[in-house]
């Protein structure tokens, strides 16, 4: 290969990248709202993810535009992971849309006869639009002919590639094609876009440069590459994101496996073809497309196993800690036992709400996002939690446990509210912040310490039968605090010293925290009561 050569292929590579560059973002600018819109219709059923999936990645031939998108769906509420998956699937389907402009426009017609007069009327679109859709659509227009262009000087670099790298010479054989999707993998890695390897084994069919075979594993080394995208994106990202990306990556290697097993059973079909007689480069487009067409209906019935996998994996402490650790329906029938699973459990509860509380009174405005999702997962644990207690209620129990079932529920209520009570917190950051009387400040922060120390000594001991009698104590220390800074307040906004306005929303939120103390301290109080007498009993000799 000359050095001549070896520079229109850099070169054409690049011009195609960035052709790609332009057209992407061109498109993705002028789709505005249109994706999102787009995606929202994909909700309605699975096959609906993959054909939203398959023409959203077609129009904007981004598959990664679509995955980001779905990811903030999913992290939304809107699109379960399940549909997630199926749009992931059409967004597979849909970059095939590249070789298909390849093979049908790329190597039919003179490219300068096209793509130059698009390059020129996608400027003039650009230059003349300001930041309007026109402007984008015009970028997108003279992306559309830089990326033929490129495609013009990949084919021409590749003319008279067999007679200096004679790749036709490794064969077609297992380990040749193992050969070539390990480079399609590599060169997918390198310059993140299949779309350019696709390029270049459709290039280099149609100048015969490799055989068919050998082109078919590139590809599939190419849908294969992709998965190294996904795997980056997702190093740091939310669980939902890994999940997805765990996705796209099981569901390119099981098809690329499964295609290549193929491959190699037909690989001696596909390479006695004469070239006169068939069109290669759209054979290729064709195996591309069907490659993974048929990937989607192979995974199709496992997606439910796959999903269910998934969302057992990356799980962050919340979703954790809102699986039950304790509750077991084999231990229902020996009642004694199941009242005890439900006491731990509680207590593990009592922990993850004060460590809330904690960190709501304490904490800066960052932290109302996780809060709200540990207060989500709270709920689904303690709605396990009643259901196991229902589940309990329904066995033959003697009189003793039957009366600590309703306590539980009440303390499980009790438990809610004040993680409620700490998610809505956050909302109340702002008013402490924007005190300025220093007394004020140092008032209210002794009044949350106060408030954090109750909730500390509050926080359920599994072996304690005594737990509530030392709080309630606490608990009129704290009310004559609350009430000694409400007065202050009063008179001080009597005095003018705050605002009307000031004094509501600061009342308001220091009530907001009396409550939180008042749903810990109950919680404390009832505790004892949820076990049998004959278990209190047993405590005490111990205490």
């Amino acid at each position: 290969m000359t050095l001549e050569m070896l520079g229109q292929l850099f070169g054409g590579l690049g011009l195609f990248l960035l052709g790609m560059q332009l057209l992407t973002n061109g498109l993705k600018q002028a789709a505005g709202r249109s994706l999102k819109a787009a995606l929202e219709h994909a909700t309605g059923s699975r096959l609906k993810g993959v054909l939203s999936g398959a023409l959203i990645t077609a129009l904007v031939q981004s598959s990664s535009a679509v995955t980001v998108a779905t990811l903030g769906f999913v992290n939304a509420g809107l699109l379960s992971l399940a549909q997630s998956v199926s749009i992931i699937y059409g967004s597979n389907i849909g970059t095939t849309m590249v070789g298909w402009l390849v093979a049908l426009i790329g190597f039919k017609f003179k490219i300068s006869a096209f793509a130059l007069p698009l390059i020129g009327a996608g400027m003039v679109l650009r230059v003349s639009g300001g930041n309007s859709r026109r402007a984008h659509i015009g970028t997108a227009i003279a992306g559309f002919g830089i990326f033929f262009i490129g495609l013009d000087f990949l084919r021409a670099s590749f003319d008279g590639l067999s007679n200096s790298v004679p790749l036709a010479e490794l064969g077609a054989g297992p380990l040749a094609l193992a050969l070539f999707v390990i480079a399609g993998i590599a060169l997918t890695f390198l310059m993140q876009a299949s779309a350019a390897v696709i390029a270049i084994a459709l290039s280099l069919v149609h100048t015969e440069s490799i055989s068919l075979a050998a082109a078919a594993a590139l590809v599939i080394g190419a849908n294969v590459g992709t998965t190294t995208t996904a795997l980056l994106a997702s190093i740091g990202a939310t669980p939902n994101a890994k999940r997805i990306s765990a996705a796209h990556v099981l569901f390119n290697l099981l098809t690329g496996l499964v295609g290549l097993v193929l491959l190699v059973a037909l690989s001696g079909l596909l390479n006695r073809l004469d070239p006169t007689a068939f069109d290669l480069v759209f054979l290729l487009a064709l195996f591309h497309t069907l490659f993974n067409i048929a990937g989607v209906v192979l995974m199709w019935p496992l997606t439910d196993r796959m999903v269910h996998f998934l969302k057992k994996r990356f799980r962050t402490l919340e979703e954790n800690e809102a699986k039950p650790r304790y509750l077991d329906s084999n231990i229902l029938t020996t009642p004694s036992l199941a009242v005890e699973a439900i006491n731990m459990e509680l207590a593990r509860v009592s922990r993850i709400c004060s460590r809330m509380s904690r960190e709501a009174i304490s904490a800066e405005r960052g932290a109302s996002d996780r809060l709200q999702q540990q207060y989500e997962s709270l709920n689904l644990l303690i709605g396990r939690i009643v259901e196991f207690n229902q589940e309990l209620a329904r066995q033959n129990l003697n009189v003793e446990i039957s009366e600590t079932l309703p306590i539980s529920l009440r303390v499980a209520r009790y438990f809610n509210e004040m993680a409620r009570l700490a998610a809505r917190l956050p909302e109340y950051y702002p008013v402490f912040e924007q005190l300025q009387d220093s007394g004020i400040r140092a008032s209210v922060h002794d009044y949350q310490q106060a408030v954090i120390h109750l909730i500390d000594a509050c926080e359920v001991r599994e072996d304690s039968a005594t737990q509530g009698y030392e709080t309630h104590q606490m608990k009129h220390e704290m009310e004559r605090e609350y009430q000694h800074l409400k007065n202050g307040l009063l008179n001080q906004t009597i005095s003018s010293q705050l605002s009307p306005a000031e004094s509501v929303t600061l009342l308001d939120a220091l009530s907001h925290i009396h409550r939180l103390a008042e749903q810990a301290e109950k919680a404390s109080r009832y505790w004892s009561s949820t076990t049998p007498v004959q278990h209190r009993a047993a405590l005490l000799e111990q205490e």
